[in-house]
């Protein structure tokens, strides 16, 4: 597993695809670097990318009210099937189906039902550049899908094809720490070589 950053209070990492970000990175870095590590944030398991763990009480407070304040910019590349708009700023309102662990856009509030918002640029053919405003699970997924451009290996949420996970990937995190801001970018294999236009 590949290691951004580290120091005594957090560590930065790209997920792999396959491995749980709760359970399974932890350990993983726990294994390498040493120590406990505290999950702030989530990707799931057939995502991966940019994350940030904390390795201390004190600075798991802070970076997720970080989290809770919005300081903490996640942005996201997924490619798409179709050409979504060249640029969007998308909200929507989201049902979760616990039971079988799947998310729909529905037209009113009720109860259980969390409003979602995401901004997004076209960076290539079915390409796109995401910064998420509120972290829904399955959020790009469905809204994207919802509007008829599912990731290409989504199956989940619509997509046709031989891909065996949704081409999703946290290519960049930024978030203030002592003072200053840490920014770290990586991009997947299927992405090389994009440019990240700048998202508000």
């Amino acid at each position: 597993m590949q290691i951004l950053y580290s120091d005594n209070d957090l560590a930065v990492c790209v997920k792999p695809v396959g491995l749980d970000s709760e359970n399974e990175v932890p350990a993983a870095l726990a294994e390498i670097l040493g120590g406990t590590f505290f999950t702030l944030h989530r990707l799931d398991k057939n995502v991966g990318g940019v994350m940030v763990y904390a390795r201390t009480k004190a600075t798991a407070a802070a970076l997720s009210k970080a989290i809770q304040d919005g300081t903490m910019v996640k942005e996201y590349v997924a490619q798409v099937h179709g050409e979504p708009p060249v640029s969007g700023d998308w909200t929507d309102l989201l049902w979760k189906d616990s039971g079988k662990n799947k998310v729909f856009v529905v037209k009113r509030e009720r109860k259980g039902v969390k409003k979602a918002r995401l901004e997004f640029n076209r960076i290539g053919s079915g390409l796109v550049h995401i910064r998420l405003h509120t972290g829904r699970s399955h959020q790009i997924r469905v809204q994207f899908a919802s509007r008829g451009f599912p990731l290409l290996g989504d199956h989940k949420y619509g997509a046709r094809d031989e891909f065996a996970a949704p081409r999703l990937f946290s290519c960049r995190l930024t978030f203030p720490y002592r003072s200053k801001i840490h920014s770290y970018t990586t991009l997947p294999e299927w992405a090389e070589g994009a440019i990240l236009d700048a998202l508000k």
